[in-house]
């Protein structure tokens, strides 16, 4: 168990923002690089969070739970929003192998 640089795992202050209004409990990463494990912490704005849970998989096993989880309301919106924010030519493909880090707040001790 590591605190891990909240910048390293969240990308943007918009996805900042989205997980401190619970909007964003899970955010899913290119498989190259390991970002936090279960167990690390890190703090945003003074409030606490645990990764709860990496989980490795293909963007093929991603449900609608997943992209509401990731702040989309839908497999197909959350596909075309990852189409969109990623530069040069992304394409979705179900074979691509990622990596899931689920998230929860912590209570401030």
């Amino acid at each position: 168990m590591a605190e891990i640089d909240v910048d390293d795992l969240l990308p943007n202050e918009r996805v900042k923002q989205s997980v401190l209004a619970g909007d964003v409990t899970q955010l899913t990463r290119g498989a190259s690089n390991r970002y936090a494990d279960e167990g690390d912490t890190f703090e945003l704005d003074g409030e606490p969070f645990e990764i709860v849970g990496v989980t490795k998989r293909t963007l093929g096993d991603f449900t609608d739970a997943d992209a509401r989880r990731e702040g989309s309301p839908s497999l197909e919106s959350y596909k075309q929003r990852m189409e969109r924010v990623h530069p040069g030519p992304f394409e979705w493909d179900d074979s691509d192998e990622v990596v899931t880090y689920r998230f929860e707040r912590q209570q401030n001790s």
